[in-house]
């Protein structure tokens, strides 16, 4: 079948009238990522992980990578992060090359990592420690009264919960949490590496709803892995769909459905068709000169 190629044109003019373009107004940074390759060197031989791996995400975009276990998707999450220096190619933010952690990219992990012995609020405010894109320390709004800190919880609707601790917290309040700390250091691009993988099914669907909101109030580029096909249809602008072994750039899919989405609605399910079809349908034999398959 034949994905949409662009966003229609009455869907961009509807989302330009009420202020919901991914580009408009966008505080979010642009990523470059040039990578020539990625190997891991094991005790037997080098493991190839990511190859000849070229994209563009532009600032304010909502992106999604879909893949197999073992395609190089959180891998590349982390060196976007900063978190991966070693491989072939070069990747940066807003021009500036990445190489290491900074407050300018946030990072949400599968599992929320909040500190134990830390409140809610001072959780969130732990997220404003660390260095800021021009290697200062940030570390003056750290203050668990900082009104940006209140911002952050009330953004995810746990204002009430702010004196709480980790354990008090439900599995979505708990990875709610950590959104706000890796917005707190006010990045110009979010990173999730499959956030809500461990959610039961209706904590997932309300936590992406939720997502959503925080991006259109925030206006933060996003870069978010997952294997949920049907989670990417429902978030992304494009879906980058990564082939395996090692991980190479298969397929960008422009989503061009109007928001907000139907996920019971016929494109939506078109889409999501078409995206399954780029993993499940088997490659077409080719036929030699002799008419025999190879």
């Amino acid at each position: 079948m034949e994905l949409p190629a662009s966003i229609p044109t009455e869907v961009a003019r509807a989302d330009s009238q009420h202020g919901n373009s991914a580009h408009s107004g966008s505080k979010g940074g642009t990523v470059d990522i040039e990578i020539a390759s990625k190997v891991f060197h094991t005790a037997f031989q080098p493991l190839p992980v990511l190859r000849d791996v070229s994209l563009t995400i532009h600032p304010g975009e909502f992106v999604c990578i879909v893949g197999g276990s073992g395609c190089g998707k959180t891998t590349l999450l982390r060196i976007v992060a900063g978190l991966e220096t070693d491989f072939e190619g070069t990747v940066s933010l807003d021009g500036r090359r990445i190489t290491g952690p900074s407050l300018d990219r946030g990072v949400v992990f599968q599992e929320h990592r909040l500190l134990p012995w830390l409140t809610v609020r001072d959780n969130v405010a732990f997220g404003k420690t660390g260095k800021n894109k021009r290697g200062k320390q940030e570390s003056d709004r750290r203050s668990p009264a900082s009104p940006e800190v209140s911002h952050y919880l009330a953004l995810v609707g746990l204002s009430e919960f702010a004196d709480a601790y980790p354990h008090q917290l439900s599995g979505g309040m708990s990875q709610r949490v950590a959104i706000a700390r890796a917005l707190a250091g006010r990045p110009e691009v979010l990173l999730l590496d499959e956030p809500f993988a461990a959610l039961d099914a209706l904590t997932r669907t309300r936590m992406q709803e939720e997502l959503l909101h925080i991006w259109q109030a925030e206006r933060t580029t996003v870069l978010l892995v997952t294997h949920d096909i049907e989670e990417a249809v429902f978030l992304a602008d494009r879906i980058i769909l990564m082939s395996s072994q090692p991980g190479t750039v298969r397929r960008i899919v422009n989503v061009g459905l109007a928001r907000p989405r139907d996920r019971t609605n016929y494109d939506f399910a078109q889409v999501r068709k078409g995206v399954l079809e780029e993993f499940f349908t088997p490659p077409t034999p080719l036929t030699t000169a002799q008419g025999r398959s190879e």
